[in-house]
């Protein structure tokens, strides 16, 4: 267990358990009684944790700083915003060793079409010229594999629930795939 970082991957799970993830408070302070001398089953079930089953592992909601004149700039500032927390999650996740490299895209998931097909373009137009970096960056970055934008349907943003109003039928919807109950619920 010599390389294999332990105590800092409990750090930083009970960094997320603190600000994210008070689900995960119970495992994270089991896995910790082992810090002083972590087994190999220890080091599999904090990997276990990282992965929290293949659900969303980064929101966010913030004003944007720079005004956009369409949603499809809107949707591709934010594209350039994400950007950022994926290329820190990549080498975040290398960095603790779980694997070699990540060589596959990381998948952004965005519900604006117009958004993804502009990031394939080779040129952008005159209209978007306060956000020529930023098209540029995106567009390297899909290009050279690093991340890829995929299209998934509104009805499937269940983050959306945590950054928009949306309808009562839809919120209800979203919360139950996300598998967050009442404490009501949990209390019977």
């Amino acid at each position: 267990m010599v390389n294999i970082l332990y105590a800092s991957t409990i750090g930083c799970l009970m960094y997320a358990q603190v600000c994210t993830h008070p689900d995960i408070a119970y495992v994270v302070g089991m896995l910790g009684i082992y810090l002083s001398n972590p087994g190999m089953v220890h080091w599999k079930a904090t990997k276990r944790v990282m992965w929290l089953a293949k659900g969303a592992i980064s929101w966010k909601s913030v004003k944007q700083s720079l005004i956009a004149t369409s949603t499809m700039e809107a949707k591709f500032i934010a594209y350039y915003e994400t950007l950022d927390q994926v290329i820190w999650l990549r080498n975040f996740i290398t960095g603790l060793r779980f694997v070699d490299g990540i060589e596959r895209p990381l998948r952004i998931n965005y519900d604006n079409k117009v958004a993804k097909l502009y990031s394939k373009k080779n040129k952008s137009s005159s209209k978007s010229k306060h956000i020529n970096f930023k098209f540029l960056v995106v567009k390297e970055r899909v290009q050279s594999f690093q991340v890829s934008i995929e299209h998934t349907s509104t009805n499937f943003m269940i983050a959306d629930s945590l950054t928009k109003g949306v309808p009562p039928k839809v919120f209800h919807e979203h919360v139950a795939r996300m598998g967050v109950v009442h404490l009501g619920d949990m209390l019977v």
